[in-house]
């Protein structure tokens, strides 16, 4: 999934208890404390940085790049994707009330301030961008605190809210660290490889959610959140995601274009059409289905194709590297 964009089937903010936890003041304990402002940067999304940006990094280099700059990169990318993450909560926190998936988030609780989690949000991109403009490059720095600007003013407080394609172009914001791990080893983008890379999370990202968000569906309703699956059904949700699969083939060959090794041509073209498999099956099962906004094997013909999607990434990914450098 793309580090940027809110994951449809993760609570990055969930408690063990069903009551919110309440702030007790000074005598709060420190962890508890810690642990709000870390669940509000949505750490399991940014984990996902490791999926595209060091094989993107070993791409650029064609072998190990260094691991003080594989570190440091990961850490100033980390800190701004977490900044963009704690300023969507901070502005989605009257809709992640509404939805049971999201209505734990520290920012949803009030838990966080607004003002404490913006100071925190802003704070951290700042201390991301002078990371990556220090230890890589200012190119690197650049690009990182666009997706920044991108995530916040441009998906999460404009598409969201408008428009069942808002994963579509907000997407963009969760392909950036692509080309940041890039331009962190080489200082520049002249090459198509990374653009191309950029173009294959940018495709693998709206069938990857929608697949999900038919599961979730009832969640986006109660938000009033125009989620494809919501606004347009399953069965056209579906149609979608074997549209944007096939495209995701097409930008996958042409990136095998480009003079790859046979690593990455069997890897990418096997899982890929792994990945076709279950997105005609989703398709056929969804135009079968009696009602397949409620059917069971609609959704986990869905929950299938988001997994492989999810393994889809890794292999790929991993498979350019490994491929760079043999």
């Amino acid at each position: 999934m793309s580090p940027f964009i809110e994951h449809p089937g993760v609570d990055e903010g969930a408690a063990t208890a069903a009551e919110p936890l309440h702030t007790t003041g000074r005598y709060e304990s420190l962890s508890a404390t810690v642990r709000r402002y870390v669940l509000a940067t949505k750490p399991r999304i940014i984990e996902l940085l490791l999926v595209t940006t060091v094989p993107a990094m070993v791409v650029a280099r064609e072998g190990w790049p260094g691991t003080r700059l594989v570190a440091m990169t990961l850490l100033g990318g980390s800190l701004t994707a977490g900044s963009a993450n704690v300023l969507n909560n901070v502005h989605d926190r009257d809709v992640d009330q509404l939805m049971g998936r999201t209505g734990r988030r520290p920012t949803a609780r009030g838990e966080l301030s607004v003002r404490a989690a913006v100071v925190y949000g802003i704070v951290l991109g700042i201390v991301g961008f002078a990371i990556l403009a220090i230890e890589a490059n200012l190119l690197a720095a650049v690009l990182a605190a666009s997706a920044i600007g991108f995530y916040v003013f441009v998906y999460t407080m404009w598409l969201k809210r408008s428009t069942d394609q808002a994963v579509v172009i907000g997407g963009a914001a969760g392909c950036v660290p692509v080309l940041t791990g890039w331009a962190a080893v080489t200082g520049n983008l002249a090459d198509p490889r990374p653009w191309l890379l950029f173009a294959i999370v940018f495709w693998w990202t709206p069938p990857h959610f929608w697949a999900l968000a038919m599961k979730y569906r009832r969640d986006y309703e109660a938000a009033g959140l125009p989620m494809l699956p919501v606004t347009r059904g399953n069965v056209v949700a579906s149609q979608h995601v074997l549209l944007y699969s096939w495209l995701l083939l097409s930008v996958v060959l042409l990136y095998i274009s480009t003079g790859v090794g046979w690593l990455f041509i069997a890897t990418s073209l096997g899982a890929t059409a792994v990945w076709l498999l279950l997105a005609v099956r989703l398709r056929r099962t969804a135009l079968a289905a009696e009602d397949p906004e409620t059917d069971q094997p609609t959704i986990r013909a869905g929950m299938r194709l988001f997994a492989w999607s999810t393994t889809w990434l890794a292999l790929v990914f991993v498979a350019a590297a490994v491929d760079a450098s043999l």
